[in-house]
Formats: structure tokens, C-alpha cells, sequence
């Protein structure tokens, strides 16, 4: 089997720009692939773009070399935007490959281990009474893990961070009240606090409100999270941002993370979570994926959900509470069950995911940013 075409589409659908890719084959079988360096496409077309060139005629079905040789053909190796476009590629092969011997991927990725997936929901209202009535609403529908969102994320151009801890840590409170402590809970900070903010917001919630912080400070340099564990018993998860194997090493070995945070179209793909995901089992950490794209990254959360043995919850963006809205032009079923919410592992062979490419190419590019956010003395600070 041999590539005979690779086709990125960069197109705003819904609330912000989608990179999908498909790979075809001279055969006729292809595989779709999604990238997930939101707001920074372009860049990731250009690396597709360079390994296009030397990928056209190899055999797809040789997922590891090929994903040797991405990463390792250029001196400058690694890099987020690199294996954003190795993740897009990486997750197309596998779909190929999947369809060519008439199997799901989770086959090609050692077996289903589960019968479903379990999912986590995100309450979309900041702190607040809202944020409690969402809450409750999730409980009763049967949601088991729900994520809140510190106060001070929806605003488009100022963050106070002292100002959000206070006001956070009193509604985060009054959460766990509210639905009791069989829910397990987490607050999503988006790495905005330095290490002295997030300890005294952890330091303010009275012992076993949270279940969980969710990127609390930047990843940058694990020491400055190792600090942060010596200031407080709340488990971390992190790690959406890492983009490899080496970027995980210090954060696994050194027992700095306890839910891992991977994202399938940023790390490599499937070739690279599953040593991820094995190297995390060995540390006991579970994984709770970073699914905030389209339906093509949810199946490739699924089927990986699907194979590993150490698996929390996978998140899910659209729920009772949440609603991204991305126009998705693929489609992939999932199941909200009445005593929990968790997607379907598909039978379907490869990704088990149908994409309407006439209707990414009757769609543009636009360019958008994220906000880029002020403190009150003027000076910029994390998004």
C-alpha cells in the first residue's frame, strides 16, 4: 500500500478554525486525522506541508518508522508544532490501517479493555449560584466527574488573579456542598496562577472539595510544580500542553502529575500516547485525555480510552451544561447513559468516523486569536 495524496483542510466551523487531514492511498483506502494546535494553523500546514514531500509513496502501514522519521529528519527535532502535524498524520494511518484489515483501531493498540468510556463534563457558567444549579443539573443526569471553570476564563481582555482565587475557591466550596461527595470534582485554572496564587488558592478550600486542579500553573519547569506539591494535597492533571515522551519524563518520573492530561493530536498521535499511557500505568496515573476538538480527536480518544488499562475520564464538550458548538463536518455516535455519561467504543474498522469533505472545502480559513489578557496594572498575562 503506498500514499498517493495527503489533504490538510484549515477551516473555520463553529467557534473557531478546524485542522482535519486526509491521507489517501493508491488503493483507494484513506484515513482522516486532526491536529490540535488551535489558533496557530497555518504553522502546523507548513510542517505538513515538508513532510508531504517524502511521505507521498510510503506504505502507511508502517506507523512507527514513518513516525521515527517525522521526528527525527530535521536537526531541530520536536516541537509543538511539529508533532501537531506528526499527531494529524500519525492518527490518519492508523485509521488507515485499521480499515485495511477490517478491524477498529483499538485492535491495532493491543484490544478493548472497556465496554464504554467514561466521560467528564465541564460547567460552563463561572462562579456563581449558575455554577451550583449546573452542577446539581449534571448530577441528576447522571454525570459522575464534573470540571468547574475558575472565574475570570470568559473574560476577553483582564485577569485578576487574586481577585478569581477568592471569589473561585468560595463557589468551589459551595459546589461540593451542594452534590455531595460521591461527585468527583476538579476546577480548570488554564496554567494562569504562579506557584504562590494556586497554593493559596488551594489553601483556602477546606480538605476534600477538590478532587482535582486542572493545569494550575505553566508547565515549563517541572521544579516550579514540585514546589507547588509541597504546598498542597490536591492532584494534579496535567499535561494537554506536552507535545512528547520527553516533555511527559520529568512529570511522570518524579510523580508530579496523577491524572494525565494527554492530547492525542498534539503528542505524536497513537504511536506516541500508548508509550505515554504505558509509562503512566507504571506510576499508577490514570489518563484523563484533552478532548476539545472535533469528532475525529474524540474517536481517537475513545479508541485510546478503549486499549489502555489506566483510564479516568474522558472530557466532553458538549453536555447538559456545555455546548462548543464547532460545526463539526464528521460524525461519530456517543451514548449518555443514565447512570453515567460515557461514549460508545465503535465496532466500525479504523476511526469509525464519517467526515463531509465537500463541506470543508466549501468552507475558508479565518484567522482568530485568543484573547490576549491584561492585569490592571497593564501587563500581559496567560490566556
Amino acid at each position: 500500500m503506498k500514499i498517493s495524496a495527503i489533504k490538510p483542510y484549515v477551516t473555520k466551523l463553529g467557534v473557531r478554525n478546524q485542522l482535519l487531514l486526509k491521507v489517501e492511498t493508491e488503493e483507494g483506502i484513506y484515513g482522516w486525522g486532526e491536529s490540535g494546535l488551535s489558533y496557530r494553523e497555518k504553522a502546523v500546514l507548513g510542517a505538513i506541508d515538508h513532510y508531504s514531500r517524502f511521505l507521498i509513496g510510503r506504505d502507511p502501514m508502517q506507523c512507527g518508522a514513518l513516525w521515527q522519521e517525522m521526528y527525527r529528519s530535521q536537526y531541530f527535532e520536536g516541537g509543538r508544532v511539529l508533532t501537531a502535524a506528526i499527531s494529524a498524520l500519525d492518527i490518519a494511518f492508523h485509521d488507515i490501517k485499521g480499515k485495511a484489515l477490517g478491524v477498529p483501531v483499538y485492535q491495532l493498540l493491543g484490544g478493548r479493555q472497556r465496554e464504554r468510556v467514561p466521560a467528564f463534563a465541564t460547567t460552563s457558567a463561572e462562579p456563581g449560584p449558575e455554577m451550583v444549579e449546573q452542577a446539581l443539573l449534571l448530577k441528576d443526569q447522571g454525570w459522575r466527574c464534573i470540571r468547574m471553570i475558575a472565574t475570570g476564563q470568559e473574560n476577553s481582555d483582564r485577569f485578576e488573579p487574586r481577585e478569581s482565587i477568592a471569589t473561585t475557591a468560595e463557589w468551589v466550596t459551595r459546589v461540593r456542598e451542594a452534590v455531595g461527595n460521591e461527585i468527583t470534582l476538579g476546577v480548570e485554572y488554564h496554567h494562569r496562577l504562579s506557584v504562590a496564587e494556586a497554593a493559596s488558592f488551594c489553601q483556602k478550600l477546606p480538605r476534600g472539595t477538590l478532587d482535582f486542579i486542572e493545569e494550575p500553573i505553566r508547565d515549563e519547569t517541572p521544579g516550579a510544580y514540585e514546589a507547588l506539591r509541597r504546598m498542597t494535597e490536591i492532584p494534579f492533571a496535567i499535561g494537554e500542553e506536552f507535545s512528547s515522551k520527553w516533555q511527559f519524563l520529568p512529570y511522570v518520573e518524579r510523580d508530579l502529575l496523577q491524572f494525565c492530561r494527554i492530547d492525542i493530536c498534539n503528542v505524536g498521535g497513537f504511536t506516541e500516547a500508548m508509550k505515554i499511557a504505558g509509562w503512566c500505568e507504571a506510576h499508577y496515573v490514570d489518563l484523563m485525555p484533552h478532548a476539545p476538538l472535533g469528532a475525529v480527536c474524540t474517536a481517537a480518544s475513545v479508541h485510546l480510552a478503549a486499549a489502555v488499562a489506566n483510564f479516568a475520564w474522558l472530557e466532553c464538550r458538549n453536555s447538559p451544561t456545555e455546548q462548543l458548538g464547532f460545526g463539526d463536518p464528521a460524525t461519530y455516535p456517543k451514548q449518555i447513559g443514565t447512570d453515567g455519561a460515557f461514549y460508545r467504543v465503535p465496532d466500525e474498522p479504523g476511526l469509525g468516523v464519517e467526515v463531509n469533505e465537500s463541506l470543508l472545502q466549501a468552507s475558508s480559513f479565518e484567522y482568530t486569536e485568543p484573547p490576549h489578557l491584561r492585569r490592571d496594572d497593564g501587563s500581559f498575562t496567560n490566556w
